[in-house]
């Protein structure tokens, strides 16, 4: 990031800073990497465990049930106890969760983890949002708020390289669940030795130690500009109640709604499932194998890390609302042509997850061995392979000592069950013409670059923005809840939806979701580059807002006018004046 090397030439800016919020956003990472690998552990799991469709839509959507209870009581405990002690906590239930994950492949075990480490991401989203927004200086907020969104994509290539790397290891998905446990601890500890939030500190009445705070996250003795401004707007903001978010008073409703449709879209607009189920969605165009999907999905993680780059680097400079604009129109267009193409691909999302387990359930079902041999497999392949059907390697373990008496029932059993699954399935498995195939996979990287440049790191710094200070987690907390509650809803029926009107349809209405974001955002969304927190808080409190028939809009704003920068003869208005 180009900005990186120069912030100790910045006044107010100091490498501290940077090093502060580098090390908060370590929680991105840890996010990113267990939301990208479970797409896949997957491919082994519902192997191992004979998943049914059903099943693999639970353990994807098991941290998504943590993350939505977290969020609930989180916006409390980060105002409570603090944004730090948050991290910390979560960083610790991190550790817990993997240390849960590795040891079992328990159906029941695997849920257990997946919540835990929902909790755990869910409340660290959150503080770290909160967090870094609260010790950055307002002209490198943006950079620094994003660059939690650069580590949760770094994080989704890591989980996807790690995908590719222990797809064929037998076991492999334990090494997957237990590599980023040592970073976890390792944040935890970190964070211990870094400063609260300043603004936290003036709101629990201790300004002493606030002023220190901005002393070394600034490089500079001369906070006392900066702080009598925070005292002043906590002053008001102490006022706030939960139950505020949902009044008039300053805005807040209209705040609220702002917040809760930005969640709405991120959601709706159909990212999260696509990186979820990312190799499940190769293989359905087209990369049969464990090993090509899971390496197709390394490539969405290198776009969406190299997409991000730009965008957090120049938000400060083009503005979040510009991206947003940008990101959902690209989607649009890409999400257009994943449908069209895939008009012409019949792959079936519930028929692939019923032949990951197909073979494991003639060798490894009920009443049959309980281990492999090759002489069967080869034969059982043999059987299949005319067919074009492709299987998976059959799990090897010790033989049964009533092997050579199951043999013989087992092998009848296998040439009736072959036949009638050629006659079952033959249909099923349809070779994809080349051309479409790359085509569908462009359509995807693009539709991933544009998120990672819009809706991803935008919303989140936008949220972190439009909230007062002394109810700004708890906001956050609850927008939070309803985009992991949406996420929740559109994890445990993707697979479902899927197989009942087919991808290309899917698409067509993430497309639809992708204009409707843009809509929203160009008529509400307010532009807060070079704005400072309080100020932007301030300006948002005196908008006008004028009732619809059908809903509570704002009259249009093109840009806040900023402080604390180089003055200005004038500053022009958010909004034209106009009294309703």
């Amino acid at each position: 990031i180009t900005y990186c090397f120069s912030f100790s030439l910045i006044p107010g800016c100091g490498m501290f800073t940077f090093l502060s919020s580098t090390i908060a956003a370590i929680s991105g990472l840890l996010m990113g990497y267990e939301l990208g690998l479970i797409s896949g552990a997957l491919l082994q799991l519902s192997s191992i465990l004979m998943l049914s469709c059903k099943q693999q839509e639970i353990v994807v959507s098991s941290i998504l049930i943590g993350a939505l209870l977290a969020s609930l009581t989180g916006g409390f405990l980060i105002d409570r106890f603090g944004r730090r002690i948050a991290i910390i906590v979560a960083s610790s239930l991190f550790v817990l969760g993997s240390l849960i994950l590795i040891p079992s492949a328990s159906y029941g075990i695997l849920i257990v983890g997946r919540i835990t480490i929902g909790i755990s991401i869910s409340l660290s989203s959150i503080a770290t949002c909160v967090y870094i927004a609260e010790i950055a200086p307002q002209h490198r907020r943006g950079l620094l708020v994003s660059l939690n969104e650069l580590m949760i994509v770094t994080g989704f290539l890591f989980a996807y390289i790690s995908n590719y790397v222990f797809a064929s290891v037998s076991q492999g998905w334990k090494y997957m669940f237990g590599l980023a446990m040592p970073l976890g601890a390792l944040q935890a500890v970190a964070m211990y030795f870094l400063p609260p939030s300043p603004r936290f500190l003036v709101m629990k009445g201790n300004e002493e130690a606030a002023s220190k705070v901005l002393g070394r996250l600034r490089a500079t003795s001369d906070t006392a500009e900066e702080l009598i401004a925070i005292k002043s707007s906590l002053k008001d903001e102490h006022q706030y109640g939960f139950l505020d978010l949902f009044r008039s008073k300053d805005n807040m409703r209209a705040r609220m709604l702002i917040g809760l449709t930005l969640a709405f879209f991120v959601q709706t607009t159909g990212q999260p499932n696509i990186l979820f189920y990312a190799s499940t969605v190769l293989k359905s165009v087209g990369f049969q194998s464990n090993e090509a999907a899971s390496l197709a999905s390394t490539g969405v993680g290198v776009v969406k890390v190299v997409s991000t780059i730009p965008a957090i680097s120049f938000v400060d400079q083009v503005g979040s609302k510009t991206f947003l604009c940008i990101g959902s129109s690209l989607m649009a267009v890409s999400l257009v042509t994943m449908g069209l193409v895939n008009f012409n691909l019949h792959m079936n999302f519930t028929n692939i997850c019923r032949s990951q387990s197909l073979e494991d359930s003639v060798f490894h079902g009920s009443g049959n061995l309980t281990a492999s041999n090759d002489s069967l497999r080869n034969q059982f392949g043999s059987m299949t392979s005319q067919d074009g059907i492709s299987l998976n390697t059959l799990k090897k373990s010790k033989m049964a000592k009533t092997e050579e008496q199951n043999r013989t029932v087992l092998e009848g059993d296998m040439i009736s069950t072959g036949s009638q699954m050629r006659s079952n399935i033959k249909t099923e498995t349809v070779e994809v013409p080349l051309l479409l195939k790359w085509i569908s996979l462009a359509s995807l990287l693009v539709y991933v670059a544009a998120f990672s440049i819009g809706l991803g790191p935008m919303t989140w710094l936008l949220l972190s923005e439009i909230f007062p200070g002394g109810i700004r987690g708890r906001a956050i907390a609850l927008t939070s809840s309803m985009n992991w509650g949406i996420n929740l809803l559109i994890s445990l029926t993707f697979l479902t939806v899927t197989d009942l009107i087919g991808l290309p349809w899917v698409c067509f209405i993430y497309t639809v979701m992708s204009l409707a974001s843009l809509a929203f955002v160009i008529m509400f969304i307010p532009e807060t580059k070079g704005c400072s927190l309080e100020q932007i808080s301030m300006e948002l409190a005196k908008q006008k807002y004028v009732k619809n028939t059908t809903c509570w809009i704002s009259q249009r704003r093109e840009k806040l006018a900023p402080i604390e920068l180089p003055k200005r003869e004038h500053w022009e208005p958010m909004w034209p004046s106009q009294e309703n």
